[in-house]
């Protein structure tokens, strides 16, 4: 449901598109052999002479980036165009060092698609994909106290442009995309996603008109901003100041602004370019790239399942849209309680991925080679063992944490730990029997026959340091209730 905006903001409606760079999982660079790893690279390490734009130096197409872009059509629900080209796009700016970016403006390789980005509320927002395009990133320049710093590690590394629709209407629906559209590079192998070093950077572009206004109003784009959150600080602040400026009596200006992850603001930059002020031209170094359908489909057969996918398969589990999300932010654990499902019960499955939304902490040291190592068997054996009442909730919890990092079987845990309970109602009847007969326990029992419930639980305290903490205490409860009536 959307929130109701104070007086003048509901007169105003926001349209957000989405520019998204993802950087592609390559070993290299898009047109040379470089490292396309940088990570906490020394500056200007990772380069060929290519990266520097040096005169001779000819571009050689990486063709494992095509792949991935293929893939990422996929994951886009978008057609994959069997012929398109690079082109030249000029602006001249230090990190730059060709004078132009090598890019695709008139045939993108990704045709029109779209995503469907699920909403906290449950709804869904449907986001039409405009295109989506190869080019190669810049360099990254570092600011002083009155010079720059150039670094180059970043130029020529490969990107896919994924351009949304203006099809987004609200912060939050903003944040849903972006963090939809990341999981989807992420499940299709196409990125590897690390926001922190700028795998997948966002440009928001957003404008504001009265709901009444046929026409959009003029956008502003906030630049560069690689969390989910500031995605939707950036179009709250915007909104609101695009709409306090109409209400002024100014205007909104085309430009370029930048975002202030602590001050909680956007800042201009520069005035926005049109497309004719680049000079785009065809790239006459790099042939067109032509696909066949038949490589297309051998490519796209090799995606995994994507997350709207598991949640089509998660249906019957009937699991809340935060156990889903949770289960959603590691492929991994997506992956597993899927194969639960596939190999086992409902009930195990739908346990499973409770434990895995509420149990791993974050002491929880679990690398991904682990994760990807997790097998379904020890986990439908711990489900099993708490069905049988041999684990309590809490036990539960403790091995499955354990089960995580460790070589050992469900079973071999809760041993290894003394975490099995005991179920024997002869056995623990006993026991009871035995507590409620010393005097200590006389009060707990008038006061429980005087309708003090709570006083329950010294009994069952008792019955728990008498089995030296095996007895299942829902069991030893409901014996007690039954010789108390």
């Amino acid at each position: 449901m959307t929130q109701q905006l104070p007086h003048p903001y509901s007169q105003y409606k926001m349209t957000i598109g989405i520019e998204c760079h993802v950087q592609l999982a390559t070993r290299t660079k898009l047109f040379s052999a470089a490292d396309n790893d940088a990570r906490e690279a020394t500056p200007n390490s990772k380069i060929v002479p290519i990266d520097f734009g040096l005169p001779g130096m000819l571009p050689v197409l990486n063709r494992r980036a095509v792949e991935l872009a293929v893939k990422a059509a996929k994951a886009l629900n978008a057609d994959v165009a069997l012929e398109s080209r690079f082109d030249r796009k000029h602006y001249f700016y230090p990190d730059l060092p060709k004078g132009y970016q090598i890019s695709q403006m008139y045939q993108p390789i990704i045709l029109a698609g779209y995503l469907d980005a699920p909403l906290e509320s449950g709804e869904t927002v449907r986001v039409r994909i405009h295109h989506a395009h190869l080019e190669e990133d810049a360099g990254k320049l570092t600011h002083k106290d009155g010079y720059s710093l150039v670094d180059l590690n970043r130029a020529g590394t490969p990107l896919i442009e994924i351009v949304s629709e203006p099809d987004i209407h609200s912060a939050s629906a903003a944040k849903a995309y972006a963090s939809e559209l990341h999981k989807l590079m992420i499940y299709a192998g196409v990125s590897r996603g690390d926001l922190y070093h700028g795998n997948m950077r966002f440009d928001v572009n957003i404008s504001v008109a009265k709901h009444e206004a046929k026409a959009l109003g003029t956008r502003a784009e906030v630049k560069n901003l690689n969390s989910f959150k500031s995605v939707e600080k950036a179009a709250e602040y915007e909104f609101k100041r695009q709409v306090d400026l109409l209400e002024s009596g100014g205007r909104v200006v085309q430009e370029t602004r930048g975002w202030d992850d602590t001050k909680l603001i956007t800042i201009s930059q520069r005035s926005k370019e049109d497309a004719q002020d680049y000079r785009y031209m065809p790239d006459a170094d790099i042939p067109p790239i032509r696909l066949t359908s038949e490589q297309v489909n051998e490519i796209q057969a090799n995606v995994p399942m994507l997350p709207f996918e598991y949640r089509n398969s998660w249906k019957e589990l009937e699991l809340d849209i935060s156990v889903i999300e949770a289960l959603l932010s590691n492929q991994s654990y997506a992956k597993l309680v899927d194969e639960i499902k596939q190999t086992s019960t409902n009930a195990h499955a739908r346990r499973v991925a409770h434990w895995f939304a509420s149990a791993i902490r974050p002491e929880d040291d679990v690398t991904v080679q682990q994760l990807s190592a997790l097998k379904p068997a020890g986990f439908i054996e711990l489900a099993d063992m708490v069905e049988a009442d041999e684990l309590s909730s809490t036990a539960a919890k403790e091995v499955f944490s354990e089960l995580l990092v460790s070589d050992h079987t469900a079973r071999e845990i809760a041993e290894q730990r003394n975490l099995i309970q005991n179920s024997d109602e002869d056995e623990i009847a006993t026991i009871v029997d035995a507590v409620l007969s010393d005097p200590a326990s006389a009060r707990s029992i008038e006061d429980i026959k005087a309708g003090k419930d709570k006083a329950i639980g010294y009994l069952v305290g008792q019955i728990m340091k008498l089995s030296a903490g095996k007895a299942n205490p829902a069991l030893a409860q409901k014996l007690l209730r039954e010789r108390l009536r």
